[in-house]
């Protein structure tokens, strides 16, 4: 007989390792082992698993006693396992002991897998639970279950998702019934999700539901994605974002998140300079190339013209983006390239929903470029001077100790000037630190940032109301002082119904932005300094001119503070059905203040003692005030007959001013460096001269009234048109030319609806056709008083003495043309929308082209008896083409996963028709900036390179095949390291030619320097819980010429030139440097040999090898998600709660060179503030 002490192993050995009950069952019978022994033993463990393994593969056993014993456990798992597998289980009791651990999950399993479980007990046991998504798998996977108590539950706790799933799988579902309580919900995406997936769904309702959502991405897939939907505005070419998309991004701003989500909106960042508010925005390519003219979309927030980059980007429901003159015709001559148009969120019917969510980020530049060390530096000077006919520029001696230094042999870095030893000298030929100035000035790792946002919406059946407060921290990336950007947002909605046919609703937004930098940075400067010139002198002191002012910004700091108020106030009337009137009235104010201290630096002397330099210490402020002031008035009817005929007629009125008040004021000589205020100022330099405080400023304002009109019909959704037309006046224009009509029209065809489709219908669901075309007038012109000849007025500023004074003085402006008038953009559109496999697969196309008509251009040049320029005229034409592709495939499997993925695809090309500024048809070598009819804008004209001449007699072979003058035009001396070019036009000589289109000699097209094949994809899917988002973006071609000496290194003389790693790699015949610590010869270099002086641009004309391809693939942005379960969090009274990581700029695949950036590259010589590969965590918490 088996000890008792033994049987546990035994029986862990046999049955719970190998899950088989024959071995202990055998020696049962053999008398070896006691039963009752053993399950005496085996119920004193308390485990569930050893009583239901024991009660499963053993023979004979108290199958009661058993089950008692497992019920003690209150392990759910093993109970429901021993219900499930044991035979004679008392299932009654099991039933109990699960019913009274209220798991959903396990209340749902027992009831689909134990036989005889009593279902109805079950039914009321799950319905307790409160848990929807179980609660609707009782009904659609249990036999008999009474789903109209089961249905009755998910309604009571209103859970508008399992509420649509029910509706969708549950047979017999009250299908009218369940629409009225998702329309009810006013969920946009819900109610259309019932549209689309649940058959018999009342598709009339539903669409009226939708459209008073203004919920555009879902009234959009309504539209496109369900047949006979009475929705006929949806012809145009429209795209959009929704806060899902947007959410979670560590970004500062929602510009920057929406980079690559829809196809044909480009946006480019300068930098990521927090002071730096250059960012640029176009909808389909180039709009204008009109002197003074604005080629931007609209921006309207709610309805209202607003400012993108201030906006909370948790306070967003959706962006949508109106990109063909006939969708954007009713916004009229402010909207000719566009309308981006963004929907804060709103209130809902139901009890107050709070939400707080946040993001701690931390982040660190990419793309930082790392400078060449000291000693390679002095040898590439060394060899440009030599090369450029000097003198070596950095003695033997310097260089030694730069090797010195670097070794530890020496540990200072600066020597006093030889000259004066009073002074520390000069880098040139006192300096032998190693400084990487990129280093020392950005910070690498480890930046945080946080941003905080606190929402509250709910109402009843008469008002709702949405609230919310959101704070953002976004510190810079600069490590020798601090910069960073604060961003506070108040908003406030409210919707008031106050009678059947009237309905109020108020809007306040506030949004305060403050940003600070040290007054020093200059954005695109630091690569000039040295890598031989410490960042500190001997001393402990700041040294050079870039550590003087940006060290702990002595040099003062900068700050931007912008203060946005908006106010909207709407009423809706509808007296009769269906005849509804829209009374808008909106108002802003932007308070624009920037604060610039610059103070006085000093370098310090041997002796510790500062160097007078003639510097003085300065307070700049400039201040804008900005009122705007919007009124519309619009109404619209709507009218259906035969079942098959909607009309809907539209007239409004429209009109908005704008005035500003501008101010600046400069004074010198701070009192207190750290009390930068005009009253502690003395107006006198630091050699003790007075200097007259500078003072200018002025107002101005300009106002446009419109009246608008629009018919939209359809004929049972088959057949749509749309046509607009709109009255325009502006005061940017004169009396004869300030008024203009703008029309436009859309047709849609839904193909898949005709009869002829059924066959069709089960595999292509949706095929929609769609053309439009559309005309509109620019009225967006810098100058707000285009056709006045102005006169400067100057204080005490003439360059002569008057009674031992300057004069004030007057200057009239160049000529001005009075018949200025508007630019005139006219549009065509055409696409198609396309379901397939029951709308799983989506696609859209457009294919567009868009003319700008009379631009402002140079006249015909007159004679020079003139005496001034020619006056400006609209005299430019040019024409945009392109076409946008987005796929979707959007699925859910069996298991609960739901996934999804988007590519968005898009081109553009500028072609100028008419620009008689240079009639001459002349070029620019590079980057040409002269415009030509016929051609591409940002054409880049060069020659054919053939190589690197990696000796003399090479050079020597290439010049004598050109016979008629060599490469003489370009230089006259050729050597080993320099350019061949080719002989293109067979001349037997290296030349330009005239320069013109004609005779350009040898230079050909090499491209243009526009972005095209903008692309994103967008990865996204669920399960369980989980969340996760990987996003794309890029360029596919881009080609970008440099000529600057941020990219050669060696550039026209030493103050020009920088000095970074990719520089190193230029052509050096022989060995260069001190003995025994040459550089080794390079003749398969990148750069061709280094030169100083007039000649140093043989090498650098452009060309075909240094033609730069800024192509990229980026990956924006990583998410994974995770939603924790109802059960888990309930108990603490939160109805929500989700954790997520999130990543933003984590990886970039480019052949760019390693000094560049491919989204900043064309940001001055592309040595731009760089930008931030950030990692953010946080929670959203919905009570």
């Amino acid at each position: 007989m088996v000890m008792e002490n033994n049987l546990i192993k035994i029986f862990e050995e046999t049955v719970i390792n190998k899950h088989d009950g024959t071995i202990i069952n055998d020696l049962i019978k053999l008398n070896i082992i006691n039963l009752t022994d053993l399950t005496k033993e085996i119920i004193k463990t308390n485990n569930a698993k050893y009583i239901y393994e024991l009660a499963h593969y053993i023979k004979d056993t108290p199958i009661d006693v058993l089950a008692n014993e497992v019920i003690k456990t209150n392990n759910v798992v093993f109970i429901y396992d021993f219900a499930k597998d044991v035979k004679k289980a008392p299932i009654d009791k099991l039933t109990d002991a699960i019913i009274k651990s209220n798991n959903a999950e396990y209340i749902f399993n027992f009831a689909r897998n134990v036989k005889k479980a009593p279902i109805d007990k079950l039914a009321d046991a799950i319905i307790k639970t409160n848990d929807t998504k179980y609660i609707y798998l009782f009904a659609n996977y249990i036999d008999n279950a009474p789903t109209k108590e089961l249905l009755d539950a998910i309604i009571k706790i209103n859970d508008i998702e399992y509420i649509c799933y029910f509706a969708k799988n549950i047979k017999d579902a009250p299908i009218n019934e369940l629409a009225d309580i998702v329309i009810k919900s006013k969920d946009a995406e819900w109610i259309c999700y019932f549209a689309c997936d649940i058959k018999n769904a009342p598709i009339d309702k539903l669409a009226k539901a939708i459209i008073k959502t203004n919920n555009a991405k879902y009234i959009y897939y309504f539209a496109k994605e369900i047949e006979n939907a009475p929705i006929n505005d949806l012809v145009d070419a429209i795209s959009m974002a929704t806060a899902k998309e947007l959410e979670a991004r560590p970004v500062s701003s929602a510009l920057e998140a929406l980079q690559g989500l829809v196809p044909g909106l480009n946006i480019s960042i300068a930098s990521g300079q927090v002071l730096d508010e250059s960012t640029n925005i176009s909808v389909r390519g180039t709009g204008t190339i009109g002197k003074g003219s604005n080629g931007s979309p609209l921006i309207l927030i709610d309805g209202m013209e607003g400012d993108i980059t201030t906006i909370n980007p948790q306070d967003i429901e959706n962006v949508t983006v109106l990109k063909d003159a006939a969708s954007s015709s009713i916004y009229g001559a402010r909207a000719p390239f566009g309308v981006i148009m963004v929907t804060t969120k709103s209130g809902t019917e139901g009890k107050t929903t709070v939400n707080y969510n946040n993001s701690f980020r931390l982040g660190s530049p990419i793309n930082l470029p790392s400078m060449m060390d000291s000693y390679s530096f002095a040898n590439l000077y060394n060899e440009a001077t030599i090369n450029g006919g000097g003198k070596q520029y950095f003695s033997d001696e310097q260089m030694q100790k730069m090797l010195d230094f670097q070794s530890g042999k020496i540990t200072y870095s600066l020597e006093p000037d030889s000259g004066n030893p009073n002074i520390w000298g000069g880098p040139s030929m006192y300096g032998f630190a190693n400084t990487d100035w990129y280093k020392e000035v950005y910070k690498d790792k480890n930046i945080f940032s946080h941003e905080h946002n606190l929402s509250a919406s709910g109402g009843g059946k008469k008002m709702n109301y949405y609230i919310s407060a959101n704070y953002l921290n976004q510190n810079g990336l600069l490590r020798i002082t601090n910069d960073g950007k604060e961003r506070y947002t108040l908003n406030g909605k409210i919707n008031a119904f106050l009678t059947d046919w009237l309905k109020i609703k108020f809007n306040s937004r506030f949004a305060r932005t403050e940003s600070f930098g040290p007054s020093a940075q200059q954005g695109t400067t630091i690569g000039m300094s040295w890598p031989n010139a410490p960042v500190y002198d001997p001393l402990g002191h700041p040294s050079g001119t870039i550590a003087l002012g940006l060290v702990d910004s002595e040099g003062g700091e900068s700050r931007i503070t912008k203060d946005q108020h908006y106010y909207q106030l709407g009423l809706t009337f509808e007296p009769i059905k269906n005849w509804i009137t829209n009374v808008e009235l909106n108002y802003s104010i932007l308070q624009y203040n920037k604060k610039k201290a610059e103070i006085a630096c000093y370098e310090y002397d041997v002796h510790n003692q500062p160097i007078k330099s003639g510097q003085y210490s300065k307070l700049e402020q400039k201040q804008r005030k900005e009122d705007y002031l919007n009124l519309n008035i619009y109404s619209e009817y709507s009218y259906s007959f035969n079942n098959a005929h909607n009309l809907k007629l539209m007239g409004g009125f429209q009109m908005e001013e704008m005035k500003e008040q501008s101010l600046k004021v400069q004074k010198a000589g701070l009192l207190i460096d750290e009390l930068p205020e005009f009253d502690l100022s003395t107006g006198v330099d630091g050699n003790g001269e007075v200097q007259m405080p500078s003072i200018s400023g002025n107002s101005q304002r300009w106002a446009t009234v419109g009246f608008f009109g629009r018919l939209n019909y359809d004929y049972k959704g088959k057949y749509l048109i749309k046509i607009s037309t709109r009255y325009d006046g502006s005061s940017r224009f004169r009396r004869e030319n300030r008024w203009v009509l703008s029309p436009s029209f859309s047709a849609g065809w839904n193909v898949a609806r005709e009869n002829f489709w059924n066959n069709l219908q089960d595999k292509i669901n949706t095929f929609k056709l769609r053309i439009s075309y559309g005309s509109l007038a620019n009225q967006n012109t810098s100058d707000w008083y285009p056709t006045y000849r102005l006169m400067e007025l100057g204080l005490s500023n003439g360059g002569w003495l008057q009674d031992g004074t300057k004069p004030n003085t007057a200057t009239i402006g160049g000529l001005i043309s009075s018949t200025l008038t508007w630019e005139k953009v006219k549009s065509w559109n055409a696409g198609f929308d396309l379901g397939m496999f029951n709308n799983r697969f989506n696609a859209s196309f457009d294919t567009f082209v868009r003319y700008t008509k009379d631009m402002v251009g140079p006249a015909i040049l007159l004679p020079s008896t003139l005496g001034t320029s020619v006056p400006n005229a609209n005299n430019c034409d040019l024409r945009t083409k392109g076409w946008e592709l987005s796929v979707t495939w959007r699925d859910h499997l069996n298991n609960g996963l739901n996934y999804g993925i988007t590519l968005n695809l898009s081109d553009q090309i500028t072609i100028i028709d008419k620009y008689p500024g240079n009639d001459g048809h002349k070029i620019s070598v590079g980057n040409n900036s002269s415009f030509i009819e016929g051609r591409r804008i940002g054409e880049i004209w060069g020659y054919e390179t053939i190589g690197i001449a990696k000796s003399q007699a090479e050079m020597d072979a290439h010049l004598a095949s050109l016979p008629n003058g060599g490469q003489r035009t370009l230089a006259a001396e050729w050597k080993a390291g320099d350019i061949m070019y080719k002989d293109l036009n067979g001349d037997g000589k290296i030349s330009s030619g005239a320069g013109t289109l004609e005779d350009h000699g040898d230079l050909k097209y090499l491209g243009d320097n526009q972005s095209h094949y903008l692309f994103g994809i967008d990865i996204n899917a669920d399960w369980k819980g989980f969340d996760f988002r990987c996003f794309f973006q890029g360029v596919l071609k881009h080609n970008v010429w440099q000529s600057d000496g941020y990219f050669w290194g060696a550039y026209n003389n030493v103050w020009k030139s920088y000095g970074m790693k990719e520089h190193a790699d230029y052509f050096r015949d022989a060995p260069v440097g001190l003995p025994g610590q040459e550089l080794p010869a390079n003749l398969n270099s990148y750069y061709p040999r280094p030169i100083f002086g007039s000649d140093n641009k043989r090498n650098q004309q452009c060309q075909s090898r240094y033609l730069l391809n800024a192509s990229y693939i980026r990956l924006k942005n990583l998410q994974l998600g995770y939603t924790l379960p109802n059960t888990w969090v309930s108990k603490l009274g939160i109805d929500k709660c989700r954790v997520f990581v999130s990543g933003e700029n984590l990886w970039t695949g480019t052949s760019l060179s390693d000094l560049f950036d491919p989204e900043t590259v064309t940001t001055g010589s592309g040595n731009a503030y760089p930008l931030s590969k950030t990692w953010s965590f946080g929670l959203s918490l919905t009570l």
